[in-house]
Formats: C-alpha cells, structure tokens, sequence
C-alpha cells in the first residue's frame, strides 16, 4: 500500500483482523513494545508506524499510526482495509467540555457529532457516525474490570485543534461567528468531549462494513480552562491504552 508500507503478503500466515490506532507515531510504538510480543515493525512511512504483534491471549493485531486528523486516518484506514483489517480501536486523547468527566479519566464513544470535511467525502452528512455496539461494551466492560475511571456518550468529532473546538487562546483568537458558543450548544447537547477523527472512522467503518470503537484519554478539562493538563495526560494515555488492549483480547 502506497501510503502504510506495507501490504497483505507482510501480515504473515496469522493474518491480522484487528487494528489499534493511534494518531501520534510514538503511542503506535508504545502500544508495540509495552503491551505486544513478538514485534515486527512493519513500516514507519511518511511517519505513519506500523507494527504487528501479539496481545498476552496470542491474538495478532496492528498497532499503527493515522496521523493528525480525518483526512489522514481516512487514507491509513482505506488501506487498512484493502490488506485485510475488519476491527479497529481508535486510541487517542481529548478534550472533556462536560464538568463531571475530569482530566485523566477516559471517554468511550459511542457515537459521533461529526464535523469533519473528510467524511463528507465518504457518506452524506446525514449519514450516522456510531461506534460498533459490540466492540463499545468490549470497551465499557475492560475499563470497569479494570476499575479505570471511564465516560460513554457521544463525541464531537471535528476537523481542527484550535478554531473548531473554540479556543482562542491561539494564534487566532477571532473565531468564527458560527463557532462562537458552540461548546456550550454541545455541552447542553450532552456531548462529552472533542477530539478529531472518529466521526470519520465511524462513518467509514458504516460504509465499509468493518467494527470501530474509540477510546480516549481526557488530557484537558474544557469546562476550567483550554489548557492541555500534562501531569495528568500520561496516564489517561496509558489508561486508553490498557482499556483497548483489554477490548482487543476480549473482542
């Protein structure tokens, strides 16, 4: 494949159907050599690291990168697919605007608000951008028997870091009329969180007929401040980690 490196003829006799995604280069690398056996890198094309290994119970899977945002996880996934992938757990961090989902905890999504150029390309607007059910109870029954603080609802999905989630501590603190108070139109919508590529996974999960989940750790707290909480984020990082891990064994 053009853009991942790597095609089905690499996956081995024990072909993978399980993917754990990862915007960030280093966390696809983490989730390899913390919690898999047996690694083989497959590729780290244009950034995008890819690596097949075992999970504690034998299962093969992938642990790859799909970059920042929508338009590159729907060429990571595109591609995935064509080489054989039918499962895939979406392993980020965002950003809570709800009070009672505090930094350092983890979100489930079960499904998406979906603001994001990339799906539109891929299925209507109307077009539902929800989470597989069973993979999410996967997700929902690994966080509890992890006893790892945890969310379930609905994520708003959108295409940028700054302007989209209405930050204007940024190099642009002139948003858009159309984006000023629209946190708190989500936040009364009982949205969760924010981040910036499941609403397309999920829609393209509808359309190409595979299962996705998401989980992801809350690194910021919306509802104090804009601020990205560092002493907390490690670990709600590993704690998405080990939640998806946990899925991707049981699943």
């Amino acid at each position: 494949m053009y853009h991942i490196g790597f095609g089905r003829e690499d996956l081995g006799s024990q072909m993978p159907a399980m993917a754990l995604l990862s915007g960030d280069p280093d966390r696809a690398r983490l989730i390899a050599q913390t919690y898999l056996q047996d690694v083989v890198g497959l590729s780290e094309n244009r950034g995008l690291n890819s690596y097949l290994g075992k999970l504690p119970n034998g299962r093969v899977v992938l642990s790859a990168t799909t970059g920042m945002g929508a338009p590159s996880l729907s060429i990571v996934v595109n591609e995935l697919v064509q080489v054989g992938i039918r499962q895939m757990i979406r392993v980020g961090t965002c950003g809570s605007i709800q009070a009672e989902v505090p930094a350092g905890s983890i979100v489930i999504s079960r499904a998406a608000l979906c603001r994001q150029g990339a799906a539109n390309d891929i299925a209507p607007v109307e077009y539902p951008a929800s989470a597989d059910p069973f993979l999410t109870v996967a997700l929902i029954q690994a966080a509890r028997e992890l006893n790892i603080e945890h969310y379930a609802g609905i994520t708003a999905s959108v295409d940028t870091f700054y302007e989209g989630q209405e930050r204007t501590d940024s190099a642009n603190p002139h948003l858009l009329r159309r984006l000023q108070g629209i946190t708190e139109e989500y936040r009364r919508l009982n949205i969760l969180n924010y981040e910036m590529e499941c609403g397309t996974l999920f829609k393209m999960a509808g359309v190409y007929n595979f299962a996705a989940g998401c989980v992801c750790g809350v690194v910021a707290q919306r509802v104090g401040g804009e601020q990205i909480v560092l002493e907390l984020k490690d670990n709600a990082v590993e704690n998405a980690i080990k939640v998806a891990v946990r899925a991707a064994e049981c699943f």
